[in-house]
């Protein structure tokens, strides 16, 4: 059964007073996500993949000696993504629960040293990517970036938080002050109880 594009959790505009747009958001979820969502369906039809999961088709088509993706990587895990980023934002300011706090401080030193970390992350991929919080393998947190559609789901890590750093989600707003985008998302978009959940 083809993917679809999921409805956002929120109305376009109930980001706005947080610094996301409404208008980046008919951009960035309506246009860029839907195409990732139609070309990934176009480009998985006939083949093995076509009635696997988004999990299973990002960790079977990832080739980490390549100097590029194929199609269908890279617009499956954009799919899966773009999945993820509107669950992790909330249109009401969200209290960071105490069990987030905690594995933050014990993982990172405190909450300001985990969002200098995460935003330098952002700010320092070069070109398009993401930048995360995982749970890794042994159980910890770290920090971590990728380029364009690369995802925690190729290097078995669960991901917590993640942030698109890709022109198009800051470039309405911010223009291309990628660290102010970035320090807005982590005081002002993140749903902490949905990293909790996570967790």
């Amino acid at each position: 059964m083809p993917f679809e594009l999921p409805d956002l959790p929120y109305a376009h505009d109930a980001l706005a007073g947080n610094g996301m747009s409404k208008e980046t958001l008919e951009y960035h979820h309506d246009i860029h996500h839907n195409a990732y969502v139609t070309n990934g369906n176009k480009a998985i039809e006939g083949t093995e993949w076509a009635n696997k999961s988004l999990e299973e088709i990002i960790a079977g088509t990832y080739d980490p000696h390549a100097v590029a993706q194929s199609g269908i990587f890279n617009n499956i895990s954009q799919l899966w993504n773009h999945n993820q980023f509107w669950e992790m934002m909330s249109p009401g300011k969200t209290a960071m629960p105490s069990e987030v706090e905690k594995a933050l401080k014990d993982n990172f030193g405190s909450v300001d040293d985990f969002k200098k970390e995460f935003a330098a992350a952002g700010a320092g991929q070069f070109g398009s990517g993401w930048a995360w919080l995982v749970r890794a393998k042994d159980g910890s947190l770290k920090i971590t970036k990728t380029e364009n559609g690369v995802n925690p789901v190729c290097f078995g890590q669960t991901a917590l938080l993640g942030c698109d750093v890709w022109e198009h989600s800051y470039y309405i707003d911010f223009r291309n002050k990628r660290p102010a985008y970035l320090d807005n998302f982590l005081n002002s978009l993140v749903n902490w109880e949905n990293v909790a959940s996570r967790m």
